[in-house]
């Protein structure tokens, strides 16, 4: 199964997918914005754009990698990116959901919450991923299908149990630390700098 963590930026995709895949045995998670980052680095700067997910060799390529990915790997692939226009919805979700069993989710919350998760991460209320929040909201409402779940409020740990919960998953339990639970996190954040 794929389970796709779908929200605006900063409201804790790929926290929720880290803690999510340690709490499922066999399970891994497949980043797309990693194929992204490296076609945005090795294009001419006049021909680059601001989104990525705009050049159809990251649609194709991902969804080709998923594909690859979902047939030969034995546990779940969690992906945690964006999508918020529907036909890179239909092309890439739609496309995987014909092949492979796909849970959708999106990760859900006010403005003023995502601009604090923003903040935890250094990013300002001028960043890109800020600029982006109400455009995504409004297409969450309009345009994009899925379970949304109002984050609002729920520790990551509490969003990890939801998240589960709606993808029909069983999680083993969690036995570590205060302190190893946060270091983990802290670790997942830095790794994912851009």
């Amino acid at each position: 199964m794929i389970i796709w963590i779908n929200g605006a930026f900063g409201s804790g995709k790929t926290q929720t997918a880290y803690e999510l895949c340690r709490r499922m045995r066999g399970a891994y998670v497949y980043d797309p914005e990693n194929a992204g980052c490296f076609i945005r680095d090795n294009l001419p700067p006049g021909i680059r754009t601001d989104d990525f997910q705009d050049y159809p060799m990251w649609r194709g390529f991902n969804l080709d990698m998923l594909s690859c990915i979902a047939e030969r790997c034995p546990g779940n692939v969690i992906v945690p990116m964006t999508l918020t226009s529907r036909a890179c919805f239909e092309e890439i979700i739609g496309a995987l959901s014909r092949k492979h069993e796909i849970r959708h989710v999106i990760l859900y919350a006010r403005k003023k919450t995502i601009l604090k998760r923003l903040a935890s991460r250094l990013e300002g209320r001028s960043s890109w991923a800020a600029r982006q929040i109400d455009r995504c909201i409004a297409d969450f409402d309009r345009d994009i299908p899925g379970g949304k779940l109002h984050t609002d409020g729920l520790s990551i740990r509490q969003t990890v149990e939801e998240v589960a919960a709606l993808a029909g998953v069983t999680l083993t339990p969690d036995n570590r630390s205060g302190a190893r639970r946060a270091l983990d996190r802290l670790l997942a954040q830095y790794r994912h700098i851009r």
